[in-house]
Parts: C-alpha cells; structure tokens; sequence
C-alpha cells in the first residue's frame, strides 16, 4: 500500500514538474531588445533617452582634476554674464566635452545665447528643434523661430535650411525622409565641425 502511494506522488510530481518546465509563457525571451539595435536606451536621474551603442561621455566619478572642474567652474560663471560664453557651454554639454553629455543643458545655454543674439546658437537651436534632439522631439515652429532669428543675424546657411524645411514641411513624409537624410550630417558637424570661441589661458578665459 506504502509503495503503490509512493509511486503515485512521483508520477504526479514529475507530471507537475514537466508542465512547469515547458509553459511557453515562462520562459525568458530571446534577444530581447535586438541584438543588432544600433541605439541603447540609458536611464540616468535626468530621464532616459536612446544614444549610439558606441557612446561614451564624460563620467563625473572621474573628474579628479581639481584644475578641470576649476576650468569648468569659471566658464559656467562666465557663461552667466556673456552669451558667447553660454553658447560654449551649450555646444560642450552637447558633445559631452569636459561636462555630463545633456541635452537639456544643451538647449538650455544655447537658448540663453540666441535670446541673446548669438547667431551660431540660433542656427543650433534651428536644426536641434529641426531634428530633435535625443528624448525631445522635432517641433518644426520653434525650429523656423530660431532659423529666422539666425537669418536676420546674416546667416544665409540659415536662410537656406528654413527654405528647405518650408518646402518640405508642406508633405509630412517627405519632411521626415528630409530631416531623417539630413540628421547624421547636423550631428556630426554639431559633435566637431563647430569650435569653441573660448581658450584656458594662464589666469582664466580668452575669447578668441
């Protein structure tokens, strides 16, 4: 009798066990996310927001260079009283040069310059708000604003590119396949075609 209930328990049991092991529902998808994703999604106490895999910034658990963040300090500073000052600032919080790589912070001091007058942040906000940057989308209103501010300023670059983003405009699909085209060439030339117009020298910040 002992042995013919034993003998029961094991075979539900494994009965059991079986049904466990193959319930499609509970097992670990595969390749979650995609393996040949060219963007990864990083969280940090900002938001998140979708980067290159191949990216890399600025660490603050580095910054153990007291004359860098000494640098820092003074153009942020500096950066408050001079809008050509606060563009540097943008463009190096953009790039992720020297500074947490944010572009909040980003649009933040570009904003302050162009309010200011500062053509070639005019011109950045115009395409940022073209493209949309990161986690902020395109919004193609404020991009003409800027863009016609860059223009009566003397930029004709500026000129063309809201001509361009017009025609486009007028079709929802071709201005997407438009900026979707033009996106990566305004990235890379934003990341190093641009120079700052401030150096370190020996007792503080130069405008060239």
């Amino acid at each position: 009798m002992h042995r013919l209930l034993l003998a029961l328990l094991m075979a539900s049991s494994a009965a059991y066990a079986q049904d466990v092991v193959h319930t499609p529902s509970e097992q670990a998808p595969q390749n979650a996310g995609g393996a040949d994703k060219k963007t990864i999604r990083i969280c940090d106490e900002y938001g998140c927001a979708e980067r290159p895999r191949s990216y890399s910034s600025f660490n603050p658990a580095e910054g153990t260079d007291p004359q860098a963040e000494q640098r820092l300090q003074a153009l942020r500073e500096l950066a408050e009283r001079d809008p050509r000052a606060a563009y540097d600032l943008g463009l190096r919080h953009y790039r992720g040069d020297g500074v947490r790589q944010d572009s909040f912070q980003a649009i933040r001091w570009m904003r302050k310059a162009g309010e200011a007058g500062v053509v070639k942040a005019q011109l950045a906000l115009g395409q940022f708000y073209l493209m949309g940057l990161e986690e902020m989308g395109s919004d193609p209103a404020e991009a003409e604003k800027w863009l016609r501010m860059a223009v009566d300023g003397g930029d004709k670059s500026a000129g063309q590119l809201l001509e361009q983003a017009r025609t486009a405009k007028r079709n929802e699909a071709e201005y997407r396949r438009w900026v979707d085209l033009n996106r990566s060439y305004w990235y890379g030339y934003w990341r190093s075609g641009y120079s700052y117009g401030w150096y370190w020298g020996p007792s503080g910040w130069y405008y060239r």
